[in-house]
C-alpha cells in the first residue's frame, strides 16, 4: 500500500483511508460487529487509517480495533460551533475511541469564509487543543469550493477533507472546474488534501476506476477516503489502487451484488431530487422524501440533486 504525507504538516498514511460511515448503524449495511472484522481486514491489508464523525455515533464499534492496533490512525470530525462545544466532542472522541490524541480533528462540512467566522471559537479549541497534544493536525471537511478556499487561508489549518469526483456531483457551490482550481490553490499553500466521495455518493460506482484514476491524476491531493462494507470491497479498492488484476469472481462479487437506493435519516426534504427522478419515483410525505420501488430503475439520477448525499445506490 503506497504511503503518501498529507501536505507539509499532516501524518504520513496509506493512501487510502477507511471510510467508516459504511459500517456504522447510520448507513445499516452490516452490524457492528461485521463492520469491525472488515475495518481489521482493511488494517491487515495495510490501510492504516480511519475516517469517522461524532455523526455516525460509532466510535464503540471502532475502538475494539483500535485498541488492537494502537498505531492506526483516525481522523473524527465535528459540529461544533462553540469552544465548549468542541472540548465536550473533542473528549467524547478521545474518551469512546480510546485515545489520548485524535490524529486528525475536522470542523465537519464547513462552507465558507462565512461558515468558519460562525466555528471561529471552536476553531480556537481546536488550536489550543493542538497545542496540548490532545490532537495532531486540525483542518475542515467541506462540500463547497468557497469552504476549500477559506479553509486554504485559515490560521494554522494543516488538512482539507474536500469533496471531489470526476462529474462534480455533490460540489454545493460551483463546477468541477472550480473545485479543482480551489484544490490546487490549497496545495500549492502546503495544504494536506484527501478526497471523500470519489465514487459520487455510489452513483460512480459503475466505472470505479474511472472514478480513482481521476483523484489520483490532481497533483493536489494526496489520498482518498474510500467507503467500504464488504472484505471484497476491500480487495477490490486494494486492486485497483496498486493496478492489480481483478478476476472475474471479485469484480461480480462488488459490483454486481443486489442494489438498492437508500435514502438517508437527515434528508431535509427540500424535494428537489423529486422533481429530477425521471421515473416519478420519489415523493414528498411528512417532510421526508419517499420511494415508489416498483418505479425505481437504480438510475441513481436523483442523487445529483441532493446537497446532502441523502440519495444512494447501495
Amino acid at each position: 500500500m503506497l504511503k503518501v504525507k498529507l501536505g507539509l504538516k499532516g501524518p504520513t498514511v496509506s493512501e487510502i483511508c477507511f471510510g467508516s460511515l459504511a459500517i456504522s448503524s447510520l448507513q445499516g449495511r452490516v452490524s457492528e460487529e461485521q463492520g469491525r472484522e472488515i475495518l481489521q481486514y482493511a488494517f491487515s491489508r495495510g490501510i492504516d487509517w480511519v475516517d469517522t464523525a461524532e455523526l455516525y455515533e460509532n466510535y464503540s464499534q471502532l475502538k475494539p480495533v483500535l485498541t488492537r492496533n494502537p498505531e492506526m490512525k483516525v481522523v473524527s470530525k465535528s459540529y461544533a460551533v462553540t469552544h465548549q462545544e468542541l472540548d465536550a466532542s473533542l473528549e467524547k472522541a478521545r474518551k469512546e475511541l480510546g485515545r489520548d490524541s485524535i490524529d486528525i480533528f475536522l470542523l465537519h462540512e464547513q462552507e465558507s469564509h462565512l461558515t468558519l467566522k460562525g466555528h471561529a471559537a471552536a476553531w480556537e479549541g481546536l488550536l489550543e487543543a493542538k497545542a496540548r497534544g490532545q490532537v495532531g493536525a486540525i483542518g475542515i471537511s467541506t462540500h463547497a469550493v468557497q469552504g476549500v478556499r477559506a479553509g486554504a487561508l485559515q490560521p494554522g489549518l494543516d488538512v482539507i477533507h474536500p469533496l471531489i469526483n470526476y462529474q462534480g456531483l455533490g460540489i454545493i457551490d460551483g463546477s468541477l472546474g472550480d473545485m479543482l482550481e480551489a484544490i490546487a490553490f490549497a496545495a500549492e499553500l502546503g495544504i494536506g488534501i484527501y478526497a471523500m466521495k470519489v465514487f459520487g455518493g455510489g452513483h460512480l460506482a459503475a466505472e470505479p476506476e474511472r472514478a480513482v484514476n481521476f483523484i489520483r491524476s490532481i497533483p493536489g491531493i494526496q489520498a482518498m477516503a474510500l467507503g467500504m462494507s464488504s472484505i471484497p470491497e476491500v480487495d477490490y479498492n486494494l486492486a485497483l489502487l496498486n493496478e492489480e488484476p481483478i478476476s472475474d469472481e471479485l469484480r461480480q462479487a462488488v459490483l454486481h451484488r443486489e442494489r438498492k437506493l437508500y435514502i438517508a435519516d437527515w434528508c431535509q426534504g427540500c424535494g428537489k431530487c423529486v422533481g429530477g427522478c425521471p421515473q416519478n419515483a420519489l415523493y414528498l410525505n411528512d417532510g421526508q422524501v419517499c420511494l415508489q420501488p416498483e418505479r425505481c430503475v437504480l438510475c441513481g439520477y436523483c442523487g445529483r440533486y441532493c446537497p446532502h448525499f441523502c440519495l444512494k445506490i447501495i
